[in-house]
C-alpha cells in the first residue's frame, strides 16, 4: 500500500482577494475604510489562517506525501483512496469539499477557534498536528471518524450532484417553480412554490432549521442518521396546484421525485449556486440519501 498523502484544502483569505482586486495594500486599505472597516482586522484573520496552515504543513509525517489545493480548484483536483484530507477554514469549506470525496477521512481544522461554530471544523491546528503524529505511529487507519450522511440528487439523464448539508430544487432566481411532487408512499401533487429543501442531519442546523422552526419545530435528523428531512417553501394553492404535501422524512431507501413543469429548474447543494444542474420541462429529479457519507475525523 502506498504511503498516505495529506491533502490540505484551504481558500484564499480576504486579504489575498483584496490585494488581487486592488493591487496594493494602500488601495485595499482605502477601499475598506470607505466601508467603515479596518484593514488590521482583515490582516489579523489572514495571519491566523497563515499560522494554522504552517502548523499543519510542519506536522506532515516525513514519510507521507502531501499536496495543497484551493477551494476553487477542488473540482479539477484528483483525489486518491490513500489520501487524508485536512480542511483548514470555516465549517462551510468542509461541506464544499465533501462532494468531491469518496470515503477519504477528513480532519476539519478551525484556524480561528471561537469565530466558527465548529460543527465540522472540530480541531485546533495544534490538535490536528497531534492527530497526524499519532497517525504516523499507529497508522492512518486508526484515525477515529464519524460517518455523516449526505444527500444526492439525480436527473433522468444521468447527471448527479451530492451535498453534505442540503440540496435545493427550484427556480434559479427563487421565484415560483412549477413541478409535480411524488412522495415515497406514492402520493402526488402538482405544486407552485419557491422551491424544495432536502436536508441531512448536518444541514439541519442551518437553512433547514429555520424552516422547521416556522413549521412548529419538527424533529430533524442527527448528522449521522441515515435519514433526510424535506420541506417545500411557500407552496401556493390554486385551482391547479396544491399545498398539502409540504414536508416529510426520507428513510435510507426512500426517494422523493420531482417532475419539472417549468421551462427550467436548478439543483444545487450547500449554497453553491454556481455549481448546479439544470432540468427542463418533463425531466425527473430524484433525491435520496447519498451513498458516500463523509468520514469526519473526531
Amino acid at each position: 500500500m502506498a504511503n498516505p498523502r495529506l491533502v490540505i484544502v484551504h481558500r484564499r483569505t480576504e486579504l489575498q482577494e483584496l490585494l488581487d482586486r486592488h493591487a496594493t495594500r494602500g488601495q485595499a486599505e482605502f477601499f475598506l475604510r470607505t466601508r467603515g472597516r479596518d484593514i488590521q482586522d482583515v490582516q489579523g484573520r489572514h495571519d491566523r489562517i497563515t499560522v494554522a496552515l504552517e502548523t499543519v504543513r510542519a506536522a506532515v509525517p516525513a514519510e507521507w506525501r502531501h499536496a495543497e489545493v484551493e477551494r476553487t480548484d477542488l473540482s479539477r483536483f484528483l483525489l486518491t483512496a490513500e489520501d487524508i484530507v485536512a480542511v483548514v477554514g470555516q465549517d462551510g469549506l468542509v461541506a464544499n469539499a465533501a462532494k468531491y470525496l469518496n470515503g477519504q477521512p477528513v480532519i476539519g481544522i478551525d484556524p480561528e477557534p471561537g469565530a466558527n461554530p465548529g460543527v465540522l471544523v472540530r480541531h485546533t491546528p495544534n490538535g490536528a498536528a497531534k492527530l497526524l503524529r499519532e497517525a504516523a505511529l499507529a497508522g492512518p487507519e486508526r484515525l477515529n471518524s464519524q460517518e455523516l450522511a449526505t444527500v444526492t440528487a439525480r436527473l433522468d439523464d444521468g447527471q448527479e450532484l451530492s451535498a453534505l448539508n442540503e440540496i435545493f430544487v427550484g427556480h434559479a432566481s427563487h421565484q415560483s417553480a412549477r413541478y409535480q411532487l411524488t412522495t415515497p408512499d406514492g402520493r402526488t401533487e402538482r405544486q407552485s412554490s419557491s422551491g424544495l429543501i432536502i436536508s441531512t442531519g448536518t444541514g439541519a442546523t442551518g437553512w433547514c432549521a429555520s424552516i422547521a422552526l416556522e413549521r412548529g419545530g419538527r424533529a430533524l435528523p442527527a448528522p449521522a442518521d441515515p435519514r433526510l428531512a424535506w420541506f417545500v417553501r411557500e407552496a401556493w394553492p390554486s385551482p391547479i396546484t396544491g399545498a398539502s404535501l409540504t414536508e416529510g422524512v426520507l428513510e435510507a431507501v426512500e426517494t422523493l421525485r420531482i417532475t419539472v413543469a417549468s421551462d427550467l429548474l436548478v439543483v444545487f447543494g450547500d449554497g453553491m449556486e454556481s455549481d448546479r444542474l439544470t432540468a427542463s420541462w418533463g425531466q425527473e429529479i430524484t433525491v435520496r440519501l447519498g451513498e458516500r457519507p463523509l468520514r469526519l475525523v473526531v
